[in-house]
């Protein structure tokens, strides 16, 4: 199972959490354990650890084989990291993490830390899409990327049906046909449409 998705820059500042299972302590802390853990290691090394360190944070991991591993990427200036517990297959999570990446290079054109920040919301809804519950949900970025655009859609004729002073379908929604809108009114004098 999977029991946390974080991404963080190299100087340790997340830029998205998102835990699947219950922490004993702050999620600032874990972020800096793990940190601290993978900003250390040599570059040579394999990308996933053991980590009993953190069952002062995640809880304790009794048989052998369920110990938490941490499995991270680095892109650039960002750190891609997933804990797991042995039930998952560390090459299968790197698979995953280049997954998530190419998925969010397709919704912002080749992501970056500002992409992150500015669309935390569209970077959790794309992690939806892939993992819920911390069991993966789909690996193909083709499916992704059209439900994630399919969402995008929604929302935005959503938004225009609900708004009345919208400008995207001719300044109404479907709900609104008949409302005059300040918008409206004042469309209307500036072009001399409703002077007298």
């Amino acid at each position: 199972m999977i029991h946390a998705v974080l991404i963080f820059n190299t100087s340790g500042v997340s830029r998205l959490t998102k835990f699947y299972t219950p922490l004993h302590q702050s999620a600032q802390s874990v972020v800096q354990k793990i940190f601290s853990l993978v900003s250390t290691r040599p570059a040579g090394l394999c990308n996933f650890l053991d980590a009993p360190e953190l069952e002062q944070f995640l809880g304790f991991k009794g048989d052998e084989d369920e110990r938490w591993r941490v499995v991270y990427r680095s892109y650039a200036t960002l750190y891609f990291v997933f804990v797991v517990d042995g039930a998952e297959s560390e090459l299968g999570i790197l698979d995953l993490i280049q997954v998530l990446v190419e998925s969010l290079d397709r919704a912002f054109e080749n992501v970056c830390e500002l992409d992150l920040v500015f669309h935390f919301d569209e970077v959790h809804h794309i992690l939806a899409e892939i993992i819920q519950g911390g069991l993966v949900l789909e690996t193909n970025v083709e499916e992704i990327d059209v439900a994630v655009k399919e969402a995008a859609r929604t929302r935005k004729e959503s938004f225009a049906s609900s708004n009345p002073l919208s400008l995207s379908g001719g300044g109404l929604g479907a709900r609104g046909g008949n409302i005059t809108t300040p918008l409206g009114w004042l469309t209307g004098k500036l072009t001399g449409v409703g002077t007298r």
